[in-house]
């Protein structure tokens, strides 16, 4: 599947989203708040992925696209703090409805823009191959992209390559992409090579000079990054270790102490019971006793 193609799948996958959620009734929270979750989860990925490859590879191989890939950055920015607003707000909030109606206003005008001038000028300019390969490299980033939006992170290259898969890490709770951010500082340098090599042959050479340009300034300027993320990855995960092994001699401390408590518990009730059965003993025998010394008085 090529890029565009993705992409505009995803928009038919949020717009059927878009449509649930304007049927659901006004009481359908539950409902509400599990489309609005969806939602989150397809516009996090979605725009992740077009600001890790598809604005970077385009932006450098295709003349007259940078003003629109721009503009679209910071509509993405206004997007993700909407969703990060609709994270962790009650649907039975009074502005929840109204902030997702905005939303999809926003994503919606968002959608036009991109399929009615973004995409046509980078089909013109790409062709088929250049954009399969492109749309390879996208799907793999799919696989490891934020399911939840981040706001406050880098939405350019090296940072959110390098940023992303990290992030998609803690959203996913998974513990396989630090292989994937080893390489994810070059992944956009190597992407516009493939793109330009496809790429169709009346093609002015400026776009090449600024894909070597751009790869050599991502490889750069990523590889501390990308140290710094792999050894956060591999503290988070001694740190998960550490935590688990605390709270497993807690809780076989805990499970000690109870049992503990539980047997003196039972010993001390043991012995109450026995103390009771024993003057009960005492008081009927003495009974007893006095009953047969009024018999023999009588007699």
């Amino acid at each position: 599947m090529d890029a565009i193609t993705m992409l505009k799948d995803d928009h038919r996958t949020v717009e059927k989203l878009f449509k649930r959620f304007e049927k659901a009734g006004d009481r359908a929270h539950a409902e509400k708040r599990e489309v609005v979750d969806r939602i989150i989860e397809e516009l996090s990925v979605h725009a992740a992925v077009e600001e890790q490859l598809f604005y970077p590879v385009t932006r450098a191989t295709v003349p007259a696209v940078e003003d629109v890939a721009l503009e679209s950055l910071e509509e993405h920015h206004i997007v993700k703090w909407v969703l990060s607003e609709l994270d962790r707000m009650d649907p039975k909030d009074e502005r929840f409805d109204a902030k997702v109606t905005v939303l999809i206003e926003n994503v919606r005008h968002h959608v036009e823009e991109e399929e009615d001038d973004y995409f046509p000028k980078v089909r013109d300019e790409l062709g088929r191959a250049a954009l399969s390969d492109l749309g390879e490299a996208m799907e793999a980033a799919k696989a490891v992209a934020p399911t939840h939006p981040h706001p406050r992170s880098p939405d350019s290259p090296p940072g959110n390559v390098v940023v992303g898969p990290a992030a998609g890490m803690v959203d996913r709770m998974g513990d396989t992409v630090s292989g994937l951010a080893q390489g994810g500082a070059s992944v956009v340098g190597d992407v516009i090579a493939r793109v330009l090599g496809r790429k169709k042959p009346r093609t002015a050479p400026k776009g090449s000079t600024t894909a070597r340009r751009t790869a050599s300034k991502v490889r750069a300027s990523g590889a501390d990054a990308t140290e710094a993320v792999i050894e956060a990855v591999r503290d988070a995960k001694q740190s998960a270790k550490a935590g688990a092994k605390r709270a497993t001699s807690q809780a076989r401390r805990g499970t000690k102490r109870a049992t503990s408590t539980a047997k003196r518990r039972t010993t001390t009730a043991a012995s109450k019971a026995k103390r009771t059965t024993t003057t009960a003993k005492r008081s009927t025998t003495k009974r007893a006793t006095a009953t047969r010394r009024t018999v023999a008085k009588r007699a």
